[in-house]
């Protein structure tokens, strides 16, 4: 990694001769104010969480305990809120690393539950006095607990909203990143941070780790530089951020060397390694005298998580297709109405393992469709294994209002109900034209379903190579958590009607 200068004598090796001697840390302007509103407002929501479980249980029920009213309630609007504070802070809640990006930081609240539950357990135990029958209630207690965490994790995913529309509007509250490494690596890292607006990563600029002509260097979309000191260069570029990508980090140590430069700076050093599309839960860092080796896990497609999943679907299409009989009924007379055919569809699908099943919609085209569809392929909008047409002549006027709105995707409910299909997964393809070899096949190994990956980030918008990879990311990396992130973020995309057609 030739980009690294190395080690003069008149460098620090990352130890400054005095604490005051290090040069003034550069940390994003954004960060402090938005730390800020969120401790602001974690202490709001602790405190409303108190004030929710005085006004739903009895005030002498809960005041039972206390010989002052006035201690109880320095507790409930004071202590427990800066409890609460002081544990976020603990668990890394405020971390500038993972807010506003991922599911780490709503983990982080989780385990503060946690935390603060066990804590109050034990205050309220230790300071019960012996034969006394009185004190809070555990129902309150545990209220207030369970409350305080769903205000809080409300109130960072409104943050985190604004925080997105802000990224997405302008170059505020970002970080400036520069990437190093061979240009087809930076180039690649380069893609993937720039069509992820809301991470707040903007690469502002490249530093090659080998020659390259001019004529390659002006592909480019940032500048390109080579032959530079990293840390003189980041500060020109007034970034905070330096990526590490592909093997430009394969010297560990210039790499160690870097690191030192950058100590005391603030800047943040970020590798990028070669391996793609492999989430978090599944990459372990393993430690061997110095060697921090990435131990990559096989995805978990069983066990007690895969279990409530499957219990997860069932109870929900149960529930939702008694909730939902008169939407049902409405949408099928307005079908009946519009074009007097059957008011479901029903088309062969490839499933879980290959198997093949027939989904069920809302029908949302004339009932010649199907006949129809050999005269407009010249007119496909789609590749790969989509047919797509933006203004289909074949859909009707009530099935454009329920293809913008997703209405028609309801009735798959009863293939979920069945078990042929999955609240959230891979979408399910048509069977006939059997091209599920190589990398699509892997999409089979779970069961189909109503919203995915795909849906959320762009539905018919979409390549199809594009589609093909979300889905296999998904596959890779499924959770329980990463399932409810995907229902939350599929009512958004459905109330903005995002690649419905």
């Amino acid at each position: 990694m030739n980009h690294v200068d190395p080690v003069r004598s008149n460098k620090t090796n990352g130890v400054a001769r005095s604490a005051f001697a290090r040069p003034a840390a550069r940390r994003a302007r954004w960060h402090r104010p938005y730390v800020l509103c969120l401790i602001l407002g974690d202490l709001l929501c602790a405190a409303a969480a108190s004030y929710t479980a005085i006004s739903v249980f009895a005030s002498d029920r809960i005041l039972s305990g206390f010989d002052d009213a006035r201690v109880f309630y320095f507790i409930a609007y004071a202590a427990l809120p800066l409890g609460w504070m002081i544990l976020l802070w603990a668990n890394g809640a405020y971390d500038r690393r993972i807010i506003g990006a991922g599911t780490d930081e709503f983990k982080r609240v989780v385990r503060t539950t946690i935390a603060v539950a066990a804590s109050v357990g034990f205050l309220a135990f230790g300071l019960q006095k012996s034969g006394e029958e009185g004190g809070v209630s555990r129902g309150s207690v545990a209220f207030v607990v369970v409350g305080a965490m769903a205000y809080i994790i409300a109130m960072r995913l409104f943050a985190r909203k604004i925080l997105h529309v802000i990224r997405k509007r302008g170059r505020l509250a970002t970080h400036r990143m520069l990437l190093v490494g061979s240009l087809p690596e930076t180039l690649f890292v380069h893609k993937i941070v720039s069509r992820n607006i809301s991470t707040g990563l903007i690469p502002v600029a490249i530093h090659l780790s080998e020659h390259m002509p001019a004529a390659r260097r002006a592909q480019a979309p940032v500048p390109v530089y080579s032959g530079r000191d990293l840390v003189e260069l980041v500060r020109e570029l007034k970034a905070d951020t330096i990526a590490v990508c592909g093997s430009a980090g394969g010297e560990p140590d210039e790499l160690r060397r870097l690191a030192w430069q950058l100590e005391g700076t603030g800047i943040d050093l970020v590798v990028a390694p070669q391996l793609t599309d492999v989430a978090g839960p599944r990459v372990h860092i393993r430690p061997i005298e110095g060697l921090p080796l990435l131990h990559v896990e096989e995805p978990k497609l069983s066990g007690v998580a895969w279990l409530a999943k499957n219990m997860l679907d069932r109870v929900a299409a149960f529930l939702g297709l008694l909730l939902l009989i008169p939407v049902f009924l409405g949408i099928s007379l307005a079908i009946r109405l519009n074009d007097r055919g059957p008011a479901f569809f029903r088309q062969t699908r490839v499933g879980h393992e290959g198997r093949v099943f027939r989904v069920w919609k809302f029908r949302t085209m004339y009932t010649d469709a199907e006949e129809r569809k050999s005269k407009l392929a010249a007119e496909n909008e789609s590749d790969g294994m989509l047919f797509k047409i933006k203004d289909d002549p074949r859909v009707t006027p009530v099935g454009r209002f329920l293809r913008a709105t997703s209405l028609d995707e309801l009735p798959q409910l009863i293939n979920v109900l069945k078990g042929e299909m999955s609240l959230v997964g891979p979408r399910p393809l048509p069977a006939d034209d059997g091209d599920y070899l190589g990398d699509v096949r892997r999409r089979l190994l779970v069961r189909p379903g109503m919203t995915g990956l795909w849906q959320v980030s762009g539905r018919s918008d979409l390549s199809w190579d594009e589609a093909v990879r979300l889905d296999l990311y998904y596959v890779d990396n499924w959770s329980l958590a990463y399932d409810l992130s995907i229902l939350w973020r599929t009512i958004g995309v459905v109330v903005a009607r995002k690649g419905a057609y």
